[in-house]
């Protein structure tokens, strides 16, 4: 059954339903909406309300592999029944379906589909949760949650373009879920969310944040047992599916039920603690790494670890892994988890005073403001480049003070997102406290001690393989799987560099694998062909080389001739840098520890690609 919008719609006002199979009701009576191709399109269409969704992901939704000769005049016909069954918009009949330079837009109101209105319910829910108001979120977020019929969109997954918007929408309502039985439990009614957690559970096994609601929600129905029971259930699926172990604040939670009888979960005010999130999306297409990952989690859940930077040469997904961590860990840090990209979109380091500012801003920091004479002083203090001086010194000591005192009072988790020295976080790491920070950089940080690092290197074939099929669809990758091992190796196993190559693929759709490959074999235009829309593998390599001392700029590119060849041995670095063997071995060791060698991770395999290290124009 399809819910009414909220609002009364003047008669005639066709209403739309993606939160369950695609529907549409006019004054009360189920439209058709014509055969599988079509309801594909216009499922395409309103996924994505109010927005140009450009035409190859409309052909992708219908022709996922072999799209005919025909399909752009094929979807004008599918795009026009659309027009005839949605009508008009406006006093001035314009069709609700326009095409522009961004692909076709669809324009639609809130009291039209089920999504926009089950968005604006759940963010006023949210709004009322943060003000204290909880009896009024939870019934905003009950509301929301009406409008949800099942997985969206579930009678036509079986295309994969509409499977990824379906599996988007069922996350924004699973998390919506999530919200509401945590105010439900915090306001004592904690059996109206058991069966439904439960059924949820069963659907999404490995969702953590379900987990722990329902086991809140059994312990304060007085089903400690069975509770305790989910903890053991979930604690064996991760062991047995991911080799993982439950994170510390759902272990705590176990321990702490098995210590005591029935109690009340303690409120939290504003709800600060529940939504002190402040990370982006997690990455989707996300591969391999996973005994890194596993590194990682285990350290982040450790008492003792605090700092642990994760290195690597620029797009060998470092932040990939750090924000996948950071999204896993859930309620391990119920103070918060917080990313800050410590770099500007040119590549130039930002100042710590900045860092400082924005870290206060999303803690809720107190940070004093500096007078503008000493943060004149302090940024004269840094010269640019990579010779500058200590960063440290833009952060005025009560700023600091401010941001240290914080940290030992709250278990927070904080990314700081590529990272130029050490001297740049000094005065940002805790001192003491429960926190925990990541930093990503390209060097490794050696001047900071004691931390953890973790070195990445490039994806094994394999992994690369993978990634390159999430892109572009594993039946094009099974097309050619010899041209498809080629783009990767070319691409020296980077994830960047696959991704932003399989990410052209995907636009590319009738460009064979075994050309693409050989245009990435050209030395001289390998880097022109990794750009996908703003994303250029030129720009990051270049701003990594932008990085690099001059002594290491000129041992890079005396190098870059044995890199071509997958490698180098002693002699060959010796050769190549017309020096004796201990200035060869610190000349590599200088290139390694500053990111600009590709010293590679558990393998030992380096990941620049070669074409990067053979063009001037990157180099020079």
């Amino acid at each position: 059954m399809i819910r009414p919008p909220a609002r009364p719609a003047p008669a005639g006002t066709v209403y739309f339903s993606l939160l369950g199979p695609l529907s549409a009701v006019r004054d009360g009576r189920p439209l058709p909406l014509g055969p599988r191709k079509q309801r594909l399109v216009l499922a395409t269409l309103l996924a994505r309300p109010n927005t140009p969704v450009p035409v190859d992901v409309l052909t992708d939704a219908v022709w996922p592999d072999d799209p005919p000769r025909t399909a752009r005049k094929n979807l004008q016909v599918y795009v026009s029944a659309a027009r005839a069954l949605l009508g008009s918009t406006g006093d001035d009949g314009r069709d609700r379906v326009v095409h522009g330079c961004g692909g076709y837009r669809l324009t639609i109101d809130e009291g039209e589909l089920d999504t926009l209105r089950f968005r604006s319910l759940a963010r006023a829910g949210r709004a009322a949760g943060e003000r204290g108001d909880l009896r009024t979120a939870a019934r905003l977020m009950r509301e929301a949650l009406d409008l949800w019929e099942g997985p969206p969109l579930n009678d036509l997954r079986d295309s994969t373009g509409v499977a990824e918007e379906a599996e988007r929408l069922e996350a924004r309502c699973l998390t919506v879920y999530e919200d509401w039985a945590e105010t439900e439990i915090e306001l004592g009614r904690a059996a109206v969310a058991v069966d439904g957690l439960r059924d949820l559970v069963e659907r999404h096994p490995l969702r953590e944040r379900l987990r722990v609601a329902w086991m809140n929600s059994l312990h304060q129905s007085g089903r400690q047992a069975e509770a305790l029971a989910v903890y053991d259930d979930y604690r064996q699926l991760l062991a047995r599916e991911l080799g993982l172990e439950p994170s510390p604040a759902m272990a705590a939670l176990y321990r702490a039920m098995l210590g005591r009888g029935r109690t009340a979960r303690p409120a939290v005010a504003g709800r600060e603690a529940a939504h002190g999130t402040a990370l982006p999306a997690a990455p989707r297409d996300f591969t391999g790494r996973r005994e890194e990952l596993r590194e990682l989690l285990a350290l982040l859940g450790s008492p003792d670890e605090r700092v642990v930077v994760v290195s690597g040469p620029a797009g060998s997904g470092k932040s990939a892994l750090a924000l996948r961590a950071a999204h896993l860990l859930g309620d391990g840090f119920p103070d918060g988890r917080f990313h800050v990209q410590v770099r500007q979109e040119d590549g130039s380091a930002r100042t710590p005073a900045e860092v400082l500012v924005e870290l206060g801003r999303l803690c809720g920091v107190r940070v004093p403001a500096e007078s503008s004479e000493t943060a004149a002083t302090a940024q004269a203090a840094v010269p640019a480049g990579p010779e500058r001086g200590p960063a440290a010194a833009a952060v005025s000591q009560g700023a600091a003070d401010a941001w240290q005192r914080w940290l030992a009072l709250h278990r927070a988790l904080i990314v700081l997102d590529d990272v130029p020295d050490e001297a740049f976080v000094r005065g940002l790491l805790p001192r003491s406290g429960p926190s925990s920070v990541v930093l990503t950089a390209r060097g490794q940080l050696a001047g900071l001690a004691p931390v953890h690092r973790i070195a990445l290197g490039a994806l094994a074939d394999g992994e690369a393989l993978e990634l390159l099929g999430k892109l572009i669809g594993p039946g094009r990758l099974r097309t050619d799987p010899a041209a498809a091992l080629r783009i990767v190796r070319a691409c020296g196993a980077l994830p960047l560099a696959v991704g932003v190559g399989g990410m052209r693929l995907a636009v590319l759709r009738h460009l064979p694998l075994a050309e693409y490959a050989d245009r990435l074999g050209d030395p001289s235009a390998a880097l022109d062909e990794l750009v996908a829309g703003d994303i250029s593998v030129r720009l990051r390599m270049a701003s990594g080389w932008q990085d690099l001392s001059a002594d290491d700029r000129r041992a890079l590119g005396r190098l870059a001739g044995p890199a071509q060849e997958g490698g180098f041995t002693l002699d060959g670095a010796m050769e190549a840098l017309g020096c004796g063997e201990r200035a060869a071995i610190r000349t590599v060791e200088s290139l390694i520890d500053a990111g600009g060698g590709g010293g590679g991770g558990r393998g030992g395999r380096g990941c620049t690609p070669p074409q990067a290290l053979r063009e001037r124009e990157v180099l020079l």
